[in-house]
């Protein structure tokens, strides 16, 4: 920016009515104290991953320890063999969001450009799992998945979980709000149906697709109830929440550890959301989350 552009910008804000000035400051400061609020529990586990293992539970309580120990993070590593479950995890999460975005991609246009008998019948069947928990699928997934021969792969932490109805409805809100007059100028171009789908209305999606694996790639790094039931070997399959679990044994909870490792594997998840950020905010809003 420009300084005449800034001392534009200045101006503007010193013309503004002074009653217009007090509510933003009063709102930016209410967001600020909410965004504070919600940022508490990273905070604390941040600082406590910092803390000598005799300080944790100190009382009065202390946000930092007598010393920041930073090698509470090597010994957290040395523990288990959390890179290993870092790794296994980035193979789940990575190849789980690319088939959920193929997938949704292809049902959401499907759903919403394409003309065939029963489309809102079968889009809203196909809706109403979402109400299903997922407490109630892993059992007759679980059979599911012993029948195939798949129990303790990646596999089987992999494709239950990649066909759900969220991604179609979030890229299908998405289609729904792009003119027709896309489909009829690639139409009179020649173009047909897979064509406008790869060419026309895939380079369109990007922000939408963007948030879907964002909240996918989450989903699947965060997933402890189907590994710790699918998966026999956790030294070998065992992902970051199975590898948590190793911490609490029965010589007692080791929380500076559990609380550096807990910040170690946040590290992809940020990584992925400060890639995507500039996608995210136009996604949300052209994908029908934003109250569209």
């Amino acid at each position: 920016m420009t300084h005449d552009a800034v001392a534009a910008r200045k101006l503007a804000i010193r013309s503004r009515p002074l009653g217009e000035r007090v509510r933003r400051a009063i709102g930016y400061t209410l967001l600020c104290l909410i965004g504070l609020i919600f940022m508490s529990p990273l905070i604390y586990m941040v600082a406590t991953s910092l803390k000598p293992p005799n300080e944790i539970f100190t009382i009065p309580p202390t946000l930092f320890g007598s010393e920041l120990r930073w090698g509470n993070y090597a010994e957290a590593l040395k523990y288990a063999p959390f890179l290993k479950f870092m790794l296994n995890g980035l193979i789940v999460a990575v190849l789980g969001t690319a088939i959920t975005l193929a997938v949704s991609a292809l049902s959401g246009y499907a759903f919403a450009r394409l003309r065939w008998r029963g489309r809102n019948a079968i889009f809203a069947v196909f809706l109403a799992t979402l109400m299903i928990p997922q407490e109630v699928l892993v059992v007759p997934m679980f059979v599911m998945m012993q029948k195939v021969n798949l129990t303790n792969s990646f596999a089987a932490l992999i494709v239950p979980w990649a066909f759900t109805a969220f991604g179609a409805f979030l890229l299908r809100q998405f289609f729904l709000g792009l003119p027709q007059e896309l489909d009829d100028a690639a139409r009179v171009d020649g173009a047909g149906t897979v064509r406008t789908f790869f060419s026309v209305m895939l380079p369109l999606a990007r922000p939408s697709l963007a948030v879907l694996a964002v909240f996918t790639f989450i989903a699947y790094w965060n997933s402890f109830l189907w590994p710790l039931i699918v998966i026999n070997d956790a030294q070998t399959l065992g992902t970051i929440p199975l590898g948590l679990q190793m911490f609490f044994g029965q010589q007692g909870s080791q929380w500076h550890l559990v609380m550096a490792a807990a910040v170690i594997s946040m590290a992809p998840t940020v990584a992925l959301l400060l890639l995507l950020q500039k996608h995210l905010v136009r996604g949300i809003v052209t994908s029908g989350l934003g109250g569209r």
